[in-house]
């Protein structure tokens, strides 16, 4: 939700890109945490450590299937000299009422299933003859673990030490370890775990619900048919992707043509299925600047100096932004550019971090590092703008994508990273180290 306005400094200010992001992060809050079915709590946060009830595993058992054995009775047994031992019955995984190996005795046990009381170690069947007195069996034949083999003798033909294939009690997390601190993502080996511990809830902060739009008559959906002036609609698609990697659920509507009140109604109806909206297009200086002209007098209900604030930014690409929040709840909405580069660029810079923010993370940002640029001229950069090459980085070297230009969205199919030129410097030259932001 949003919880302050942003700050309205006069439209010819030139914005600087931390202050915009600062004016974002500060008015963005997490969302309320929630109880969630383990299937449903996938790519949320936890909101509260979680600890262990009961040890995984929760008993002694086997690794292997074999027989459970004393250590006594196998010492010293080998090929030439096998251990015979009396085989008094089966151990399966989830028995219950368990067998008791003595002196001279083995009980044949399946992978997963409790070591029987008396039992110290268990020898795989492959060290046996399976029960079969032919010989050590080659490998998990069918007839060395047939039911009719739980009785009678078996021998044994190598050694065991004490706990030999035994997982023990504990041995994965004991009861009252910390399983999961707060803050963790709940990926599949996660889910695995709260399961396997026995829970079957998470309390959690939800992905946020972020609403994707594009704006423009000349924009047409892929697998139409394509007049003259018209082009495909790709922002919509691209960052509806965007929003679902950086880990919110995304719903893209189709392009709004340029309209102002078909635009306003249409983000009003959206409001009731978003945390955050996202728009693309119409927020420079054009004629046809809809969403300019649609949200720059919005205010919020019951909340003063509520609305959107459009500026601009000392970057390139991605000048022209909005932002603030809308409609009775106050969900942000985010206004970006409409070149495809800028509008990318531009998520990146701010609408992940929003995201990241709404579900309660403390790293909202993107990795960065340092590299060697590698290029055939030196790189030229505005004075007073911070610019955004797509790159591709290759162990400490880092290459730039295609051209500066910001509807070129062919190379920034192919690029992994993004070089930063800061506002101060006009010139970079091959081979000097510059700052990185890393994509994937």
């Amino acid at each position: 939700m949003s919880t302050a306005a942003p700050r309205t400094n006069g439209q010819d200010r030139l914005w600087s890109v931390d202050e915009h992001l600062e004016d974002i992060l500060a008015a963005v809050r997490p969302l309320e945490p929630i109880e969630l079915q383990l299937p449903d709590a996938q790519g949320c946060v936890l909101v509260e450590d979680v600890m262990v009830p009961v040890s995984l595993p929760p008993f002694d058992n086997s690794s292997m299937d074999g027989y459970a054995v004393r250590v006594a009775d196998v010492a010293g047994a080998c090929e030439e000299y096998p251990a015979a031992l009396e085989v008094v019955g089966d151990v399966a995984a989830g028995q219950a009422d368990l067998l008791h190996v003595g002196p001279g005795q083995a009980a044949r046990i399946m992978t997963g299933a409790p070591l029987p009381p008396g039992a110290e170690a268990v020898v795989p069947v492959e060290w046996t003859d399976g029960g079969l007195g032919e010989g050590p069996v080659d490998g998990m034949r069918a007839r060395a673990l047939a039911p009719e083999q739980a009785s009678g003798q078996v021998r044994v033909y190598r050694a065991a030490q004490a706990r030999a294939h035994v997982r023990a009690k504990g041995s994965d997390v004991r009861a009252g370890d910390r399983a999961l601190e707060a803050g963790t993502v709940l990926g599949p080996p996660q889910i695995a775990l709260l399961a396997a511990i026995g829970r079957g809830t998470a309390r959690v902060r939800p992905r946020p619900r972020v609403v994707v739009l594009s704006t423009g008559s000349e924009l047409v959906q892929p697998g139409e048919e394509l007049r003259s002036g018209q082009i495909y609609d790709s922002n919509s698609f691209a960052l509806t992707a965007a929003a679902r990697d950086a880990g919110a659920i995304a719903y893209r509507v189709g392009a709004v043509a340029d309209d102002a009140e078909t635009l306003r109604s249409t983000i009003e109806d959206q409001l009731v299925r978003a945390d955050l909206v996202v728009t693309t297009g119409g927020v420079s200086v054009g004629a046809y600047d809809v969403v300019k002209e649609a949200l720059s007098h919005v205010g919020d209900e019951d909340e003063a100096g509520g609305g959107i604030d459009f500026r601009k930014l000392a970057m390139q690409p991605g000048k022209p932004q909005g932002f603030g929040s809308i409609g009775p709840d106050h969900t942000p909405l985010l206004a970006l550019p409409g070149n495809p580069v800028s509008s990318y660029v531009s998520f990146e810079l701010f609408v992940r971090p929003a995201i990241r923010a709404l579900m309660g993370l403390p790293d909202v940002h993107r990795p960065t590092t340092r590299a060697t640029l590698v290029a055939d001229q030196a790189l030229t950069s505005p004075k007073g703008r911070r610019q955004f090459l797509r790159a591709s980085r290759a162990g400490d070297t880092v290459r730039p994508v295609g051209g500066a230009g910001s509807h070129l969205v062919a190379a920034l199919a192919h690029a992994d990273s993004l070089i930063v030129v800061p506002e101060d410097v006009e010139s970079v030259e091959p081979g000097t180290e510059v700052e990185v932001v890393l994509l994937g």
